[in-house]
Protein backbone atom coordinates (compact mmCIF):
# COMPACT_ATOMS: atom_id res chain seq x y z
CA UNK A 1 0.00 0.00 0.00
CA UNK A 2 1.20 3.49 -1.01
CA UNK A 3 0.97 5.43 2.04
CA UNK A 4 0.19 9.23 1.46
CA UNK A 5 0.18 11.91 3.75
CA UNK A 6 -3.21 13.55 4.34
CA UNK A 7 -4.90 14.56 1.21
CA UNK A 8 -7.18 18.10 1.52
CA UNK A 9 -10.44 17.56 -0.28
CA UNK A 10 -9.90 18.84 -3.45
CA UNK A 11 -7.01 16.40 -3.83
CA UNK A 12 -8.95 13.12 -2.65
CA UNK A 13 -11.60 14.27 -4.78
CA UNK A 14 -9.52 14.45 -8.27
CA UNK A 15 -8.42 10.87 -7.47
CA UNK A 16 -11.92 9.69 -7.05
CA UNK A 17 -12.16 11.37 -10.90
CA UNK A 18 -9.35 9.78 -11.89
CA UNK A 19 -10.37 6.18 -10.15
CA UNK A 20 -14.01 6.95 -11.75
CA UNK A 21 -12.54 7.38 -15.21
CA UNK A 22 -10.36 4.06 -14.90
CA UNK A 23 -13.53 2.27 -14.35
CA UNK A 24 -14.84 -0.46 -12.21
CA UNK A 25 -16.08 1.58 -9.19
CA UNK A 26 -19.07 -0.53 -8.58
CA UNK A 27 -20.00 1.01 -5.27
CA UNK A 28 -19.49 3.24 -2.47
CA UNK A 29 -17.89 0.61 -0.30
CA UNK A 30 -16.04 -0.57 -3.59
CA UNK A 31 -14.62 3.22 -3.57
CA UNK A 32 -13.37 3.54 -0.05
CA UNK A 33 -11.22 0.34 -0.38
CA UNK A 34 -9.81 1.43 -4.09
CA UNK A 35 -8.75 4.81 -2.00
CA UNK A 36 -7.03 2.60 0.54
CA UNK A 37 -5.05 0.74 -2.29
CA UNK A 38 -3.54 4.05 -2.80
CA UNK A 39 -3.43 5.04 1.10
CA UNK A 40 -6.64 7.25 1.42
CA UNK A 41 -8.00 6.41 4.50
CA UNK A 42 -12.12 7.33 4.30
CA UNK A 43 -15.00 6.30 5.34
CA UNK A 44 -18.15 5.52 3.51
CA UNK A 45 -19.73 8.75 4.31
CA UNK A 46 -17.26 10.69 3.10
CA UNK A 47 -16.94 8.47 0.04
CA UNK A 48 -20.36 8.89 -0.72
CA UNK A 49 -20.53 13.17 -0.02
CA UNK A 50 -17.31 13.52 -2.53
CA UNK A 51 -19.50 11.10 -4.85
CA UNK A 52 -22.50 13.83 -4.31
CA UNK A 53 -20.11 16.60 -4.90
CA UNK A 54 -18.78 15.56 -7.86
CA UNK A 55 -21.96 14.64 -9.69
CA UNK A 56 -21.02 11.23 -9.55
CA UNK A 57 -24.00 8.64 -11.11
CA UNK A 58 -24.25 5.35 -10.44
CA UNK A 59 -25.69 4.12 -13.76
CA UNK A 60 -25.41 0.31 -15.42
CA UNK A 61 -23.14 -0.31 -17.71
CA UNK A 62 -23.32 -2.49 -20.80
CA UNK A 63 -23.10 -5.85 -18.83
CA UNK A 64 -26.01 -4.80 -16.40
CA UNK A 65 -23.27 -3.90 -13.90
CA UNK A 66 -23.80 -0.98 -11.49
CA UNK A 67 -20.80 1.74 -11.85
CA UNK A 68 -20.07 5.07 -10.95
CA UNK A 69 -19.72 7.76 -13.56
CA UNK A 70 -19.00 11.30 -13.73
CA UNK A 71 -21.15 13.76 -15.62
CA UNK A 72 -19.05 16.48 -17.12
CA UNK A 73 -21.50 18.45 -17.34
CA UNK A 74 -22.66 18.97 -13.89
CA UNK A 75 -21.36 22.31 -11.96
CA UNK A 76 -23.86 22.47 -8.87
CA UNK A 77 -25.59 19.96 -6.60
CA UNK A 78 -29.14 20.77 -7.95
CA UNK A 79 -27.92 20.37 -11.25
CA UNK A 80 -26.74 16.76 -10.79
CA UNK A 81 -30.06 15.97 -9.83
CA UNK A 82 -31.90 16.74 -12.73
CA UNK A 83 -31.55 14.09 -15.09
CA UNK A 84 -32.50 11.80 -11.43
CA UNK A 85 -36.28 12.87 -11.72
CA UNK A 86 -38.61 11.04 -13.95
CA UNK A 87 -41.42 12.72 -11.98
CA UNK A 88 -42.83 13.59 -8.85
CA UNK A 89 -46.28 12.87 -6.67
CA UNK A 90 -47.83 14.03 -3.62
CA UNK A 91 -50.32 13.24 -1.29
CA UNK A 92 -50.72 14.40 2.26
CA UNK A 93 -47.43 15.36 3.81
CA UNK A 94 -45.73 12.66 1.52
CA UNK A 95 -43.63 13.53 -2.02
CA UNK A 96 -42.75 10.17 -4.44
CA UNK A 97 -39.91 10.83 -6.82
CA UNK A 98 -39.43 8.35 -8.99
CA UNK A 99 -35.51 8.07 -10.74
CA UNK A 100 -33.86 5.91 -12.78
CA UNK A 101 -32.62 2.26 -11.45
CA UNK A 102 -30.04 3.29 -8.83
CA UNK A 103 -30.22 7.11 -8.56
CA UNK A 104 -32.99 6.93 -5.51
CA UNK A 105 -30.10 7.21 -3.23
CA UNK A 106 -28.10 9.26 -4.23
CA UNK A 107 -31.33 11.97 -5.35
CA UNK A 108 -32.69 11.28 -1.48
CA UNK A 109 -28.96 12.30 -0.14
CA UNK A 110 -29.16 15.73 -1.97
CA UNK A 111 -32.54 16.18 -0.79
CA UNK A 112 -31.44 15.61 2.76
CA UNK A 113 -28.28 17.53 2.52
CA UNK A 114 -30.70 20.83 1.16
CA UNK A 115 -33.24 20.33 3.64
CA UNK A 116 -30.29 20.67 6.16
CA UNK A 117 -28.74 24.06 4.47
CA UNK A 118 -32.17 25.59 4.28
CA UNK A 119 -32.70 25.03 0.04
CA UNK A 120 -35.26 22.73 0.85
CA UNK A 121 -37.13 23.90 3.79
CA UNK A 122 -40.25 21.86 5.21
CA UNK A 123 -38.28 18.45 4.62
CA UNK A 124 -38.26 16.00 7.29
CA UNK A 125 -36.31 13.19 5.68
CA UNK A 126 -36.45 11.12 2.94
CA UNK A 127 -36.62 7.22 2.64
CA UNK A 128 -34.78 5.51 -0.74
CA UNK A 129 -35.22 2.35 -2.32
CA UNK A 130 -33.95 1.71 -5.88
CA UNK A 131 -35.51 3.78 -8.14
CA UNK A 132 -38.26 5.44 -6.10
CA UNK A 133 -37.80 8.26 -3.29
CA UNK A 134 -40.24 8.67 -0.43
CA UNK A 135 -40.14 12.68 0.94
CA UNK A 136 -41.53 13.42 4.18
CA UNK A 137 -43.27 17.51 5.01
CA UNK A 138 -43.24 19.13 8.15
CA UNK A 139 -46.55 20.21 7.27
CA UNK A 140 -49.76 17.54 7.29
CA UNK A 141 -50.68 19.06 4.28
CA UNK A 142 -47.39 19.80 2.58
CA UNK A 143 -47.06 17.01 -0.02
CA UNK A 144 -48.25 19.04 -3.01
CA UNK A 145 -45.80 22.10 -2.00
CA UNK A 146 -42.77 19.66 -1.62
CA UNK A 147 -43.64 18.19 -5.02
CA UNK A 148 -43.03 22.04 -7.04
CA UNK A 149 -40.15 22.39 -4.24
CA UNK A 150 -38.14 19.06 -5.70
CA UNK A 151 -39.02 19.88 -8.84
CA UNK A 152 -37.59 23.19 -8.28
CA UNK A 153 -34.96 21.62 -7.11
CA UNK A 154 -34.20 18.84 -9.76
CA UNK A 155 -34.51 21.49 -12.54
CA UNK A 156 -32.09 24.25 -10.84
CA UNK A 157 -34.77 26.62 -12.38
CA UNK A 158 -35.73 30.30 -10.78
CA UNK A 159 -38.80 29.63 -8.95
CA UNK A 160 -40.67 30.59 -6.04
CA UNK A 161 -41.37 27.43 -3.63
CA UNK A 162 -43.45 27.72 -0.73
CA UNK A 163 -42.93 24.88 1.76
CA UNK A 164 -44.78 24.39 4.66
CA UNK A 165 -44.86 28.02 5.87
CA UNK A 166 -42.00 28.98 3.68
CA UNK A 167 -41.03 31.09 1.00
CA UNK A 168 -37.69 29.98 -0.99
CA UNK A 169 -36.19 31.59 -3.98
CA UNK A 170 -34.74 28.85 -6.06
CA UNK A 171 -32.31 29.96 -8.52
CA UNK A 172 -30.02 27.86 -11.44
CA UNK A 173 -26.40 28.09 -10.11
CA UNK A 174 -27.33 28.41 -5.99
Amino acid sequence: MNVKSVLSSNQRRDLIVKLIKKGGVESQAHLVKLLARDGVKVTQATASRDLEDLGALRVRDANGEFQYVINEEVSNRSAGTAGLILNVLASGNLAVVRTPPGGAQLLASAIDRNSLNGKLAGVIGTIAGDDTVLVISKSATGGAQLAKAISAFGSGMKQDVKVGTKTRSKAKGR
